[in-house]
């Protein structure tokens, strides 16, 4: 046998994507040259690692285990490289994490430091719903995942991160200026996130607890798209504060008072319990524990200004 590295990563990648053209995309290839990469491969078994039928890429049980053991072998190549660095006193490797929709408010001022002080660090970045948040974590595919509600079926370990309000908004337009206990949520249409996401479950678990049936105007699976609904004057929408600084500023959007509003939860970095974290997951952990506060004064102090009366 005579395979290269890079006919293993090309493999191992259209593997993890059940699909040739994902695949291309990710490792910055054509469609074409990953499927020569993989036919080379291939021709190297007389038993098939995988087969296409209609349009979905199947992998055999035999391409199964060779994916396991490529997997291991590009892994343990990596490994190399990182010791490499670390003998030159550099930090090295990838850091992956999973976040929620609205963690993208949250999680890039603290890689922006991390990252300027390791830059051979490399960063794998998801951006997802919680579902699949969750599935990355639960699959081990991630070292971190920030999120606002914790799966009660993993155990975990958790790193608070900062504070997560969430209030009331309406569009400029609206001529809404203070609720009335519950009678806002009967009579104006609320916009609501999809199903799962941890914004939706606060909100849910607020209107349990307040006994109210709100009259949902519209699911929409993003809190940008959400944003430009209420801009629009289409509905109220309960959403994170940290996500509605621009907006404010820009009067487009306006905060209503309510009862029992804001919301309070909190950002949190998990990760399974039993995972041996990496040298650089540590590092990033390390980094955020001590870094939390002065990250906080630099960019979220405006916070502290909102008047919620």
């Amino acid at each position: 046998m005579n395979f290269t590295l890079h006919q293993l990563k090309v493999f191992t990648t259209i593997v993890e994507h059940k699909s040739i053209t994902k695949a291309a995309n990710d490792l910055n290839m054509t469609q074409p040259a990953a499927s020569i990469q993989l036919k080379n491969f291939q021709d190297q078994f007389d038993i098939p690692l995988s087969e296409v039928i209609g349009r979905q890429f199947y992998v055999s049980d035999f391409g199964k285990e060779i994916y396991t053991i490529a997997d291991d072998i590009l892994k343990k190549t990596n490994e190399i490289q990182y010791k490499t660095e670390a003998f030159k006193g550099l930090l090295s490797g990838k850091l992956k994490i999973s976040v929620v929709s609205t963690g993208n408010y949250v999680l890039p001022y603290f890689l922006n430091g991390f990252l300027k002080e390791h830059p051979k660090v490399e960063l794998v970045l998801d951006v997802s719903n919680k579902a699949q948040v969750i599935k990355d974590l639960e699959q081990n595919l991630v070292d971190f995942s920030l999120v606002t509600v914790s799966p009660s079926h993993l155990d975990l370990d958790e790193l608070p991160i900062m504070e997560n309000k969430l209030v009331l908004v309406a569009s400029k337009e609206n001529k809404l200026t203070k609720t009335k206990g519950e009678s806002i949520f009967k009579s104006t249409p609320l916009i609501y996130r999809e199903e799962g996401s941890g914004t939706r479950h606060t909100m849910q678990e607020f209107f349990k607890k307040e006994k109210i049936s709100p009259k949902i105007k519209l699911e929409l699976t993003s809190n940008e798209a959400i944003k430009q609904a209420v801009i629009a004057d289409i509905g109220v929408s309960i959403v994170s504060l940290l996500s509605i600084k621009n907006e404010l500023q820009q009067n487009e959007l306006k905060i209503i008072p309510a009862r029992g509003l804001p919301l309070t939860s909190e950002w949190k970095l998990i990760y399974l319990k039993k995972k041996k974290l990496s040298p650089v997951a540590k590092a990033f952990l390390n980094y955020v524990k001590t870094e939390r506060e002065n990250v906080f004064g630099n960019y979220y102090s405006w916070l502290k200004t909102i008047d919620f009366r």
